[in-house]
């Protein structure tokens, strides 16, 4: 099941997301669970980025330090990436 997260959470990170393809054919994932993963990060992923716009677009303090936003926003988009590391780190050994 962690091929189904993996190809969901690589929408949101862009190295990840070029690469995941090739890693997800290489791991012999059938076709189906490919594109229905991939067809559902999508879809979330466009639903986050119109819904963020639409609710921060007009806030005052974002038009005025829109760097330090979008910088805040490839920060978030690391997160699970990192909270992943770190969950796997702390687990015992196999």
């Amino acid at each position: 099941t962690y091929g189904g997260k993996a190809v969901v959470l690589a929408r949101f990170v862009p190295i990840v997301r070029t690469a995941l393809p090739f890693v997800a054919g290489a791991a012999s994932m059938s076709y189906v669970a490919f594109a229905t993963y991939n067809v559902l990060g999508g879809v979330l992923w466009v639903a986050l980025c119109v819904g963020a716009g639409y609710l921060f677009g007009n806030i005052p303090f974002v038009k005025a330090h829109f760097s330090w936003v979008a910088l805040g926003i490839i920060a978030l988009s690391l997160l699970p990436i990192g909270l992943e590391y770190v969950r796997q780190a702390r687990s015992p050994s196999r």
